[in-house]
Parts: C-alpha cells; sequence; structure tokens
C-alpha cells in the first residue's frame, strides 16, 4: 500500500503515521526527519535545507526530491510506504509520478487531514521538541510532565526555529498557496479522501483506518 498523507503543518500527519506504521507494517518517508538528519549530519543537503526551514519556507523540489529518489530505492520500501509532507507541490507531484512509473508502482491512496489556519497556528506555536529523542510536545494539548524536560529520556525540550508564530504563520501561508492545488490534482486521479483534523486523535485514526481498509 503505497499512501500519501497531505495536511498543514500542525495537523497531526506525525501522529497518525506512527499508529499507520504499528497496524500496518509500512516504512515511514518525512521529508522534514530527512531534511533534519542531513542537517545534524552537516551534510551539503542539510546545510541548504536549512536556510529555508528556519524561513518557514519550502524547500525547493530539486532538493526535496532528491533525496526522496534515494528513500525510494531502498529495500524496505518495496512492499509499500507512507509519505509525510512530500509532495507539496504540483511539480513534485507529477516527479514522484514519474520517479514511481520508472519502478512500476503507483499512489494506491492520499489522505488529507483537514484543520483550520486559526487552530494550526495554535498548535504550531506550542509545539516543543525532545533535544535528545526528538519526541513532541505542546504546552497546552500535550504538555510534558515536567515543564521542559522529556517523559521519554530527561532530554531538553526547545522550540524549533520554524515553530514560532512568525514563522508558523508564513508556513501555513505557504501551505495555503502552494500545496492545496494538490487536492485538485488527486481528486482527478479519484485517490483523494478527507479527514476531519479537529476530532480527537483516535477519531482520526479511526477514518484512516476505514479509508485504507475499504481499498
Amino acid at each position: 500500500m503505497n499512501i500519501i498523507f497531505m495536511g498543514p503543518p500542525g495537523a497531526g500527519k506525525g501522529t497518525q503515521s506512527d499508529f499507520i506504521i504499528e497496524k500496518y507494517h509500512i516504512p515511514h518517508i518525512a521529508t522534514g526527519d530527512m531534511f533534519r538528519a542531513a542537517l545534524k549530519n552537516e551534510t551539503a543537503l542539510g546545510l541548504e535545507a536549512k536556510k529555508y526551514m528556519d524561513a518557514g519556507k519550502l524547500v525547493p523540489d530539486e532538493v526535496t526530491i532528491n533525496i526522496v529518489k534515494e528513500r525510494l530505492q531502498e529495500d524496505d520500501t518495496k512492499d509499500g510506504f507512507l509519505f509525510d509532507g512530500f509532495p507539496r507541490t504540483i511539480a513534485q507531484a507529477k516527479a514522484l509520478d514519474e520517479m514511481l512509473s520508472g519502478m512500476n508502482r503507483n499512489i494506491d491512496l492520499v489522505i488529507n487531514i483537514d484543520v483550520p489556519f486559526d487552530t494550526l497556528l495554535k498548535r504550531l506555536s506550542g509545539r516543543r521538541i525532545c533535544k535528545s529523542c526528538g519526541a513532541s510536545y505542546h504546552v497546552e494539548f500535550n504538555p510534558s510532565k515536567v515543564e521542559g524536560v522529556c517523559d521519554k529520556c530527561g532530554g531538553e525540550l526547545y522550540t524549533r526555529s520554524d515553530d514560532n508564530e512568525e514563522s508558523a504563520r508564513v508556513r501555513l501561508e505557504t501551505y495555503t498557496n502552494e500545496t492545496k492545488p494538490l487536492i485538485a490534482y488527486y481528486q482527478e486521479k479519484g485517490l483523494y479522501h478527507e479527514v476531519n483534523g479537529l476530532q480527537s486523535v483516535e477519531d482520526v485514526f479511526n477514518d484512516i483506518a476505514k479509508i485504507i481498509e475499504g481499498k
């Protein structure tokens, strides 16, 4: 099963991806995580991506596509994958279609988690990440037991540079302008499904599972 998760920053794609991976045993391909790993390792690609991520802008297609192309050649993607955060533009979607066609593969489902702009802004600006293990928290919706300390490993929590309110607003506006056209693109292909992201985490996943199992 080859799945694309759509939805703006803060919609909960990462959380739902974890549930899908556990239940359906397919690898999670999140370009954001790959960019941050490249940055941590101080690769040329990571440093190039950083200047765009810090400004809350989308990383250029050429950089993103090169990372994804390498990832799809790894053995664990042969039986399916879950894209989180890619594609984000029509150009990326077409490049993905071309890549998959060359591998005799295709996208089976596109699932969009829909959440209003104001709610997303509130979610993003309150997000905190563990420096050690990468666990995610929120000062209001999912606080750590001890402020500033990760429940899982005791690491220090911090606000990502692209999670401050100004950068978050830019990210959401960028999404609206550049990514939403993908909805029409995948609707035309008959692959698009939408889930209400204002529900509880459990209810969101239940709706997603119904879509996957109804395929």
